[in-house]
């Protein structure tokens, strides 16, 4: 890895700017490109602080390993001990483990912007009343950007401080991650990226407060690498890295810890997570039996997610020497393409597979329903991109800015394809 690769990828996939920060052999080191925005351009550098996006989890799951170990939360213990407030469409219980593993049942999410106030997440927790459930609790992972919302909230009753104050209080602070930030004015007083989609900067900056604790960390890859250091001197979190859910054609990984995803890359154990945010995207990938860490983010959609994924590879290759590379996809099939081309949906996005006669080709929209009631500009929509099928029901997407990534079909008890699985999200067969 070096700046040369760093700076000649980042050209390639158009990203105006970039920051990567590498934990090898006990020495740091950091490579960086372009600048923070096309408009205001300013030179990224290791402490230009970026949208981390869904790492954010990591954060969230950690502070409540660290109330686990003060005896104030129980791993197993039914959320509602903690959020007595919450109420759900069939009045389900499900633990806490299961929330932070995904396997609450909780559809990805509300959209419902409840404010920049203290009672954010209260408010929050109220509207998922509404949510759609998407599964039986334990049945299987179903990732859930309101179900770690949730998991601030637990954070905010337990510690009577707001969910920002007690991640501060406990881990930030005590870390010294001086360069890690949920405030706004905290984030504009310092050197930020903002987000760009196709080349334009993308509006809004961040999201309402209530998805902070599912995704609203800002941070330089500076802190985001002490972060890893952290997680590979353990601190008593080996509870964090045990798989508690398997993970069926996904390459988030083959399992689901407490907050992390865990994979096999090579013959290694890595743990990981990545993150999305309006034209952010980040990631982070820690080898711990060979005391390694990669982190890589960008400033550009959709190719920041391509662009992260191969300086990923390429760190892997050329410091541990291990290949990290995307499943084959079986030859086209007509009949097997006749099985899965139709309609699927879920609340928020409807997903369409077609056949060309020569390959399928899968779309994801966001409804739009939803971008008619959106309280701010959502992010634009994809192109369509071109998907290989790959053995037991699983596929691959081929190429564009999401190549690489997996999932899987689900059949009902005649065999019939009823259900699509992408990137953790359940979408029902509609036609």
């Amino acid at each position: 890895m070096n700046n040369d690769f760093v700076a000649q990828t980042a050209t390639r996939f158009q990203i105006p700017g970039a920051a990567v920060g590498v934990l090898h052999d006990g020495r740091e080191h950091f490579f960086s490109h372009g600048v923070t925005s096309v408009e205001n351009p300013l030179p990224v550098n290791e402490d230009t602080l970026f949208l981390l996006g869904s790492i954010t989890k990591t954060y969230t799951a950690t502070a409540i390993m660290r109330l686990v170990a003060d005896g104030l939360v129980e791993l197993d213990a039914p959320v509602r001990r903690y959020v007595p407030e919450l109420r759900l469409a069939d009045g389900r219980e499900f633990s806490v483990r299961q929330l932070l593993n995904h396997t609450s049942g909780l559809d990805w999410g509300t959209l419902v912007d409840t404010g920049e106030g203290d009672d954010a997440l209260r408010r929050h927790v109220a509207e998922l009343a509404t949510l759609k459930l998407v599964g039986e609790v334990g049945e299987r992972p179903s990732y859930s950007q309101s179900g770690y919302n949730l998991a601030g909230r637990i954070i905010e009753n337990v510690t009577g401080q707001t969910y920002e104050q007690a991640i501060t209080s406990l881990l930030l602070e005590p870390l010294g991650l001086g360069n890690t930030h949920f405030d706004r004015d905290a984030v504009m007083t310092r050197r930020f990226a903002a987000g760009h989609e196709n080349g334009a900067v993308a509006r809004p900056w961040r999201h309402w407060r209530a998805q902070n604790p599912g995704g609203g960390i800002a941070a330089s890859v500076r802190d985001l690498l002490a972060w890893a250091r952290f997680h590979l001197s353990d601190h008593g979190l080996a509870e964090m890295y045990r798989p508690t859910a398997v993970l069926r054609g996904s390459n988030l990984g083959d399992a689901i810890g407490v907050g992390w995803f865990l994979r096999e890359i090579g013959g290694v154990r890595a743990i990981g997570h990545g993150g999305s945010s309006n034209g952010q995207f980040a990631e982070l990938l820690i080898v711990p039996e060979r005391g390694f860490a990669v982190v890589s983010v960008a400033n550009q959609g959709p190719d920041g997610i391509v662009f992260n994924q191969a300086v990923v590879r390429e760190a892997l290759r050329s410091h541990l020497g291990v290949l990290d590379r995307d499943p084959e996809p079986l030859p086209y099939d007509a009949a097997a393409a006749r099985e899965v081309v139709g309609g699927y949906g879920n609340d928020a996005m409807v997903m369409t597979i077609e056949d060309h006669g020569d390959g399928l080709v899968l779309e994801v929209l966001i409804r739009p329903e939803i971008r008619a009631s959106a309280e701010v500009e959502l992010p634009a929509d994809h192109a369509p991109f071109p998907l290989g099928l790959l053995p037991k029901d699983e596929y691959v997407i081929t190429a564009g800015a999401f190549s690489g990534q997996r999932g899987f079909f689900t059949r009902d008890g005649h065999g019939a394809v009823v259900g699509v699985d992408l990137a953790g999200r359940t979408f029902g067969r509609v036609r």
